[in-house]
């Protein structure tokens, strides 16, 4: 098995020289030899690499033919001692005297399956029906190469290491084809596509070949591993630019720079158990019912490949949950009007007259508020109709006390202040508890008094009380048990602390900028539930990352487990790459340990969550999108740490 089921592919786009056999050979075994050294594991070169692709009429020449069929030996011999790695070639084969563009599949020097074309253009430039037949023509199912023995030959082939290795294989054209037969092959269990390719360059044509690669790879939910042939094919009609673009399950993860004179390689490390993971959980993959008349693919053994993954090449962003940055405003959007209209419909649907709102001066109630102003705007409401309230208590600082006042007054909401110091001493006293003790009583008593004040003032004004809790603390446990885990709808609930920082710097880019400036001192402020008084200097002495760990490592465990269901052994070697030089390990391996844990022991809070909308594929919901028994055990997931 490779390392935390990733494997390294490469797409290798060498110098070719047309119809020279001889040349192309050494040509592509020095490509193999470089991407072996890299640690590649899967390597792809272009369509009919061996001869050139323009060849024409001269792929009719018994010389030709016969060179390809000797040059396939020569390159099986000369990377034999690289070991394993597997390599895709292509070249002209003729069966039962018909003449196919097959690619080969060579590992350890031997020839371990062809598989033919299946779709022939045949129009404009492109003629290939003049010399060759299509894959539907091949009458046999094994060929006898001379020199190389019986090898199996079909588009039915899977090649395989029986773990996560699962390969497929389609040829240019047929990516471009109504179905694909790379769709067939992932619905029979292929993880990755290989395709040899020869796609000339058209003014545009590169913007439609990635957005080709990356849609099949995301419609299948496989990667995808695409080598077109380079400058040197003849340019006598045409121009190739020797295109190279690698695929991840609808995300590309690497391209070449085109147009290149010399052999270009480029390598992504693909996670094929984090794709098999996503075929079971997130996805109708399974729902699609094979034709009766596909059938079964058979499936080649490869041997098992050298571990030399070591997520080098791996795309592993620290942020996942962050939009990219091409599309941030506008997913942005999308997420805030998700929230808005989700919140604007049930006050609609309850006749609410307010939204009632606890401010904090913290990033969840600050996303919140914007949201509630939103969704009145969406009702054609004005702000005055959310009753904004602080609640200062024992831990609050004067920077986040005026940071809420500052944002209720910006927003145009009515503001209302109700200290809660002497009720939360009262109950103390009814409880027969001394307040000099800084425990979990003297914190939720705190946190329950202000959900009593929020529920009662929405029954005085015929309101809804407005959640501000988020997906990290959800997901942590990390609420007060019908104190702020409880609201009437929870607008965050699926918004992790990582995007709520996003999301609000994005309303500060839009708003005034005295709005602005106490947005930005809002995301500049420690994460505190406030609950413990403040030092000496009035300086916040409850910071929640210093107890639970960094949120952004939380948020990155977080959707690696639920979207993947990554084991604690791998969510730590992924941390280890996403955040060299930022977290030490130390820091990693006590904030895992602190996830697993309270993920586990805190399910009980989740299994009561109030109603909100989902605005991405993670959510904790238990009416819909997380099932989990409040008494499991975190065991198994312990011992991986």
């Amino acid at each position: 098995m490779s390392t935390y089921g990733f494997y390294r592919f490469a797409a290798v786009t060498p110098r070719v020289r047309v119809a020279d056999v001889s040349y192309n050979v050494a040509e592509l075994a020095a490509g193999m030899k470089d991407a072996v050294q890299e640690g590649a594991q899967v390597v792809v070169f272009p369509e009919l690499c061996l001869t050139g692709y323009t060849c024409g009429d001269l792929f009719y020449q018994p010389c030709l033919q016969q060179a390809a069929l000797r040059g396939l030996q020569q390159f099986a011999a000369q990377t034999s001692p690289l070991g394993s790695p597997i390599a895709v070639v292509s070249l002209p084969l003729v069966v039962n005297d018909g003449l196919y563009n097959v690619a080969a599949v060579v590992q350890a020097g031997r020839v371990m399956g062809l598989v033919p074309k299946t779709v022939l253009p045949n129009y404009r430039e492109f003629y290939e029906k003049r010399q060759f037949r299509a894959a539907g023509d091949l009458p046999v199912r094994e060929v006898e190469l001379p020199g190389i023995g019986t090898v199996p030959i079909g588009t039915d082939l899977l090649f395989g290491d029986g773990e996560e290795l699962v390969l497929g294989i389609e040829i240019c054209e047929d990516l471009w084809s109504v179905i694909p037969p790379s769709s067939r092959l992932c619905l029979q269990g292929a993880r990755v596509i290989l395709n040899p390719s020869a796609s000339n360059e058209l003014a545009g044509k590169a913007a439609y070949r990635r957005s080709l690669v990356a849609q099949q790879s995301g419609r299948c939910l496989a990667g995808y591993v695409f080598s077109s042939v380079g400058v040197g094919e003849s340019t006598q009609d045409v121009v190739y630019s020797g295109h190279a673009l690698i695929a991840d399950n609808g995300r590309l993860v690497a391209e070449n720079q085109r147009f290149g004179r010399e052999r270009s390689m480029i390598m992504a490390d693909l996670d094929l158990a984090r794709l098999g993971n996503a075929r079971m959980s997130e996805s109708s993959y399974h729902e699609n019912a094979l034709p009766t008349e596909w059938k079964p693919c058979r499936h080649v053994r490869l041997s098992p490949l050298p571990d030399t993954c070591d997520l080098r090449h791996a795309l592993i962003p620290a942020r996942p949950f962050l939009p990219q940055k091409a599309v941030r405003s506008a997913r942005c959007e999308d997420i805030l009007n998700i929230q808005a209209s989700g919140l604007a419909r049930r006050m609609e649907h309850t006749a609410a007259k307010t939204l009632v709102i606890g401010v904090s001066g913290g990033l969840d109630s600050s996303l919140a508020l914007l949201v509630c102003a939103r969704a009145c705007k969406i009702l054609g409401k004005g702000p005055e109709c959310i009753l904004a309230i602080t609640m200062p208590g024992f831990g609050t600082t004067g920077r986040t006390y005026s940071n809420a006042v500052d944002m209720i007054r910006h927003i145009g909401a009515t503001f209302k202040e109700v200290n809660i110091r002497e009720a939360c001493l009262l109950h103390f006293k009814d409880l027969g508890f001394n307040p000099e003790l800084r425990t979990t009583t003297y914190e939720n008593v705190q946190a329950r008094e202000r959900t009593k004040i929020l529920m009662n003032h929405a029954n005085m004004t015929g309101g809804l009380v407005v959640g501000t809790g988020d997906l990290s603390e959800i997901a942590l446990g990390w609420s007060t048990y019908n104190g702020d885990h409880m609201s009437m709808y929870a607008v965050n609930c699926s918004i992790p602390k990582t995007l709520i920082r996003c999301l609000i710097s994005h309303v500060a880019a839009q708003s005034s900028p005295e709005l602005a400036a106490t947005l930005q001192d809002i995301i500049d402020t420690p994460v505190s539930p406030e609950l413990l008084p403040p030092a000496d200097d009035g300086s916040m002495e409850q910071k929640t990352e210093d107890i639970l760990g960094p949120y952004d490592i939380h948020d990155f465990f977080l959707y690696h487990f639920i979207k993947y269901g990554a084991p604690p052994e791998k969510l730590r070697a992924l941390a280890l790459k996403a955040f060299a030089g930022e977290y030490d390990e130390e820091l990693i391996n006590r904030t895992l340990h602190t996830f697993i844990r309270r993920f586990f022991t805190q399910q009980f809070k989740r299994s009561c969550i109030p109603d909100g909308p989902k605005v991405g594929t993670i959510a904790l919901s238990p009416r819909g999108d997380w099932r989990m028994p409040s008494d499991a055990w975190a065991t198994e997931w312990m011992r991986g740490i």
